[in-house]
């Protein structure tokens, strides 16, 4: 009898330690969820070759973990593209993209433009075709006239201001369809808009596409000369690079970031965007974008 008794109390013991052991992978598997879900990740595109951004982004970092109540991490990632992807596939919460990748997005993943920066006070920029002093260049009517003697210069294939608006005015002008079918000597892309100034300074190319914004900010840090420039087409104005957020963010988080940029008057944040600080975007800020993005067939309708 004693026998039996001793059996039943270790088969009530394996049955205790087993139920322990299945709640407490339960906890931690909750727990591990919870983590997850609690980070809040912001993916950026590279304005500018990287390693310029290293510390405004970990400034930045912190100000949004301390205001959001979350750990933040933001990445910058090599190209516009991955951004891009990364919203698709929901890998990030919130990114800072160009116009043009912000309405691919947009078309994609219904991401939802909450933020955007201001220059000198006002949200717009615009797309600059730039040469040498020293060129014979002086107008975009010179460029397309001596357009077979000319090696020209993109920025990011994905760039509104590096790509897209200057190609539809270049394709206008009849010079250009694509990289492989256009009238000029050659054309290129060289991934990002200082990697275009510095083309076209150290007479590499005869002419580039460029960002306003980001071509004053290169000049006034000194990492070109101005005197060794000439603007000779500059496009309407376009609204500024929007920071947008998945279209499942809840309005109480939204309302945190859209008050923690607003107050932001750091300048070594600002000055990684060359800002003077930022304002409030809607999708609707960027419908010519939009327009033009499908006109070039890069987003249905």
């Amino acid at each position: 009898m004693k026998k039996w008794n001793l059996l039943a109390l270790l088969l009530c013991l394996a049955v205790i330690l087993a139920a322990c052991g299945s709640n407490s992978e339960e906890e931690q598997a909750t727990s591990g969820g919870e983590a997850e879900k609690d980070a809040f990740t912001i993916g950026v595109i590279p304005v500018q070759t990287e390693g310029q951004m290293d510390i405004a982004m970990k400034k930045l970092q912190t100000l949004l973990s301390d205001e959001l109540g979350r750990e933040v991490s933001i990445e910058v990632y090599p190209d516009y593209n991955g951004v891009v992807e990364a919203m698709n596939y929901d890998k990030i919460d919130m990114a800072y993209l160009g116009p043009l990748t912000y309405v691919i997005a947009e078309a994609n993943s219904n991401a939802k433009a909450i933020i955007t920066q201001l220059i000198d006070g006002v949200p717009y920029y615009h797309s600059y075709i730039v040469t040498h002093k020293d060129s014979p260049l002086t107008s975009i009517e010179d460029l397309v006239a001596k357009a077979g003697e000319t090696d020209f210069a993109f920025g990011d294939i994905n760039s509104t201001s590096g790509s897209l608006i200057p190609s539809i005015e270049l394709q206008d002008q009849g010079v250009y369809t694509s990289e492989n079918d256009n009238k000029f000597a050659s054309v290129r892309f060289t991934g990002s808009h200082d990697a275009t100034a510095l083309a076209v300074q150290n007479k590499q190319v005869d002419a580039g596409a460029i960002d306003s914004a980001i071509y004053d900010q290169l000049v006034e840090s000194g990492k070109i000369d101005g005197d060794q420039f000439k603007t000779i087409w500059k496009s309407e104005e376009l609204f500024q690079y929007p920071w947008a957020v998945l279209e499942s963010t809840d309005e109480e988080t939204i309302k945190t970031l859209q008050e923690t940029f607003l107050a932001i008057e750091d300048p070594e944040i600002l000055d990684a965007f060359g800002a003077s600080g930022f304002t409030e975007a809607t999708n609707a800020d960027y419908e010519s974008i939009k327009q033009a993005a499908i006109k070039q067939g890069i987003i249905k309708e």
